[in-house]
């Protein structure tokens, strides 16, 4: 029976890095963030229902423009909660043919940012939380040129770190690349350990 590993963790704590040390471990990774980049592609389901929903968020040539899309959810927070019910069935379909599809594997991952937020966890076997000091986490967000607004407004939308944490089943620290390399190998010993226990 495959083994499902769900890994989380706040913004700017270093999940996608985490997430392509798994891959690099051999695990099959299903990301989130990259299967909502395609469906807002051109044509794809997302990119439809952002445009009957949020036609000023949308390019001539039927893109999502994020910058836009973000201005909008700014303004308005209630836009967030319209755009993750037209979108989150989409991703939820995604997720569950990744799954199907990889019903053989010993491990797979699912990296999914709202894990907890979403109530996925009770799907998982076992959680893997990222986490870095808050100064780190700040730093890594401003340097990829959100505002500090911006990083207040996606902080309120998810646990607290602390809390993630403390409902982790593992959590790897990402100060630092090796020793993040190094909890991973020790989150699949482990994993591999209880399933042949």
């Amino acid at each position: 029976m495959t083994f499902v590993l769900g890994l989380t963790g706040s913004i700017g704590m270093g999940k996608s890095t985490t997430a392509r040390m798994f891959a690099d471990e051999g695990i099959p990774v299903w990301d989130a963030d990259a299967t909502v980049h395609r469906l807002y592609q051109p044509g794809e389901a997302a990119a439809l229902a952002v445009a009957r929903l949020f036609p000023q968020a949308m390019d001539e040539d039927g893109t999502v423009n994020r910058p836009r899309l973000r201005a909008l959810i700014n303004a308005d927070p209630s836009v967030l909660d319209r755009l993750n019910a037209a979108v989150h069935p989409l991703v939820a379909e995604s997720r569950a043919r990744f799954l199907r599809a990889q019903d053989t594997a010993d491990i797979v991952l699912l990296d999914v940012p709202l894990l907890y937020e979403i109530g996925l966890d009770k799907d998982c076997d076992a959680v893997a939380v990222v986490s870095a000091p808050p100064e780190v986490q700040r730093e890594r967000v401003l340097m990829r040129g959100m505002t500090e607004a911006e990083f207040r407004l996606i902080l309120s939308r998810q646990l607290p770190d602390a809390e993630k944490r403390a409902r982790a089943d593992y959590v790897i620290p990402t100060t630092g690349l090796e020793g993040a390399r190094q909890a991973v190998k020790d989150v699949l010993a482990d994993i591999r350990r209880t399933k042949d226990a």
